[in-house]
């Protein structure tokens, strides 16, 4: 793809990664994603502000043939997929210096081949005059790494944000359109990457709040055309409360435990709370993590496998500890045949969370009338919870 013009002298650079549906060897990407890198020319200087991830370097550079002069390069995450080019460009623009903070300098020579004499590093809040136009460089550290910053082009009014309110759509828009997609995409990227760091984020919104930001560029996905679309959203998945949902991953071998989880997620929404199960054997991880991003309470439902808890339940459960949702409660389900340990393993996982353990149901081989009433009783306890706590 070509570049695209976004404004007078400002383009959209980079690629659109069509066909990828994993990144990071992880995450899924159901609808692609693209790589967003932005030339500004300024009347005295000329800027990139990012490059490209490297598999998709041939498209990149052939957007730069047009490009005279390259004076400054700004990286604003170290992670490849927004630095991997550099060192392409800088033998390209050999005169070219590489903007950055100081954190992301040695992240960025422990990842490049850089050479120490196209650093330039920069303090939080200093401002680079291209001439006409006027860069001011915010620190806004883990969205999702240490050493990340955004940059904001004073006179156009727009943020660029790298990994910052960005979303995996590969689409030929360049603008956001259809903002209900963008919603689940961008909640998607959030819950996966920007979650574990909620509190911090809540403080970046805070330090972006005293711009005048009439539109932002984000390093994956669209570009936002009204940027208070991103920034409500985000503001909601970081300082919101909990609603009234459960979240019920789970794993059934004999269909003991696929009893349970019916007849709890019946339970449940007979008493007016609203239940997200995910068969783990077939889910995509995204939507689970995109769940706990509103969940107020986690039930793990799982047999007991070589006496301890099924692997797609304990992976769950480490990715619940990682991600670090605002969860509220949390309880364990499932069968067994003779003992185990599942519900100390489970439990001795989740050192992250701060939670309200609730009373766990678990029952030998195909459950029965007591069982079914013991999750009964924790449907209960859960509804009421929730009402306590004003969750909606």
């Amino acid at each position: 793809m070509l570049a695209r013009k976004i404004k007078e002298n400002i383009y959209w650079m980079g690629s659109v990664d069509w066909d990828s549906r994993l990144f990071d060897a992880l995450v899924p990407l159901p609808d692609g994603t693209s790589y967003n890198a932005y030339l500004i020319k300024g009347s005295e200087k000329t800027v990139l502000v990012d490059t490209d991830e490297p598999h998709m370097a041939r498209e990149f550079m052939a957007q730069l043939e047009g490009v005279a002069k390259i004076d400054y390069i700004v990286s604003q995450h170290a992670e490849q997929d927004h630095s991997g080019i550099i060192m392409q460009v800088l033998n390209k623009y050999p005169e070219a210096k590489l903007i950055c903070t100081p954190k992301a300098k040695g992240m960025l020579t422990d990842l490049l081949p850089i050479p120490e004499e196209f650093f330039i590093t920069v303090q939080d809040g200093e401002k680079l005059s291209l001439g006409d136009k006027t860069l001011t460089f915010i620190y806004t550290p883990w969205v999702h790494w240490p050493e990340t910053m955004v940059t904001y082009l004073e006179e156009d009014k727009i943020l660029f944000s790298c990994d910052f309110f960005g979303s995996h759509i590969a689409t030929s828009d360049l603008f956001v359109t259809d903002e209900g997609r963008v919603y689940e995409a961008a909640k998607r990227y959030y819950a996966e990457i920007m979650m574990p760091f909620r509190k911090v984020i809540q403080k970046n919104l805070e330090k972006l709040a005293p711009y005048d930001i009439k539109m932002i560029a984000p390093g994956h996905g669209q570009i936002f055309p009204r940027p208070e679309f991103i920034l409500n959203a985000y503001h909601e998945w970081t300082v919101g409360a909990p609603k009234n949902i459960v979240v019920l991953p789970h794993v059934s071998m004999h269909k003991s435990t696929q009893l349970m989880v019916d007849h709890l997620v019946t339970a449940l929404v007979e008493r007016g709370v609203r239940v997200e199960p995910f068969n783990l054997a077939v889910t995509d991880i995204g939507k689970l993590a995109m769940s706990l991003v509103d969940a107020a309470t986690i039930v793990v439902a799982t047999p007991t496998v070589l006496a301890g808890p099924h692997p797609y339940a304990a992976y769950a459960t480490f990715l619940a500890n990682a991600l670090r949702p605002n969860v509220k409660f949390l309880s364990i389900i499932g069968s067994y045949g003779w003992g185990g340990k599942t519900v100390e393993m489970l439990a001795g996982m989740v050192p992250n969370l701060k939670v309200e353990i609730i009373d766990p149901v678990l029952c030998k081989g195909v459950p029965g009338e007591d069982t079914f009433n013991a999750l009964n009783n924790m449907a209960d306890i859960i509804a009421e919870k929730h009402k306590e706590n004003g969750f909606v």
